[in-house]
């Protein structure tokens, strides 16, 4: 046995390969359901007009296009195991072309690349704790990891969801919120970053929650996705001083997953 203390695994990424030939050209969705999550997110249900797309693995993102408007990346918030070919994607306005998609209804058509990029597996995890920690819409790409570990639940110890938002009516899907919360074999832990009426949570940032887990550090398998300040400033600040991690693995926006020493990641 060596003297090292044991690590964390942060988001285990899994390699995809090259992306078909297919997958470089548009397919035609259809959307069936709209669903208002915030003020300015919505999530699309999507059915194939044509041949679906290939299967997708948690993590993994698709290019939207509204035609007449332009193409962007958008992470893949449905049910991996689903297999109907349908897609369900979280959109959050904060441009022309997802501001055009936030503004679809049932029955339009939508055109769709992919999937495409690094994946979060499931796999290594098997036997351990799983910790998923979302900032905000960072939620949206973590969906299909928490459908998949519910969908295989008794592969792993403990599963706890910790989710941050600004504000009570910021968090995405509330309404599976609530569900989740009521689940046996899942912990639940809401947090927003100021105090608001009517709220009974937690408040402050996902740090507050963390500081209070027992964490089996040579047992969990750490999952996480938000702003790129909420990974540096919260999350690095807590494990830095309880947690000894030899790699951290992020994601910034839809470009996969990103691994480096944690003794070269400066948290500032």
């Amino acid at each position: 046995m060596s003297g090292k203390p044991p690590a964390a695994v942060v988001a285990p990424a899994q390699a995809s390969p090259p992306a078909s030939p297919e997958a470089m050209l548009p397919s035609s969705y259809l959307v069936t359901h709209r669903t208002a999550e915030t003020a300015d997110s919505v999530t699309l249900r999507l059915a194939p007009t044509t041949a679906a797309l290939p299967p997708f693995r948690p993590g993994q993102f698709t290019m939207l296009c509204k035609p007449g408007v332009g193409e962007v990346a958008i992470s893949i918030s449905g049910d991996p195991a689903a297999g109907d070919g349908t897609l369900t994607q979280t959109i959050r306005n904060v441009g022309a072309v997802s501001g055009a998609l936030c503004t679809s209804r049932p029955g339009d058509l939508i055109g769709i690349r992919g999937p495409f990029g690094t994946s979060w597996d499931l796999d290594p995890a098997r036997g351990d704790d799983l910790l998923i920690v979302a900032g905000g819409v960072g939620l949206a790409p973590l969906r299909p990891v928490l459908l998949g570990a519910l969908a295989r639940r008794a592969d792993y110890r403990r599963v706890i969801l910790i989710a941050g938002a600004r504000a009570p009516a910021e968090f995405l899907f509330r309404g599976q919120l609530g569900d989740w919360a009521a689940r046996p074999g899942l912990a639940v832990e809401l947090t927003i970053d100021q105090a608001a009426a009517g709220w009974a949570g937690t408040v402050g940032f996902v740090t507050e929650p963390l500081r209070r887990l027992d964490l089996d550090a040579a047992r969990t398998n750490v999952f996480l996705c938000g702003p790129v300040a909420f990974m540096q400033e919260q999350w690095l600040r807590l494990i830095r001083g309880s947690v000894r991690i030899d790699h951290v693995e992020f994601r910034t926006g839809n470009k996969g997953v990103m691994r480096i020493p944690f003794s070269q990641f400066d948290p500032r």
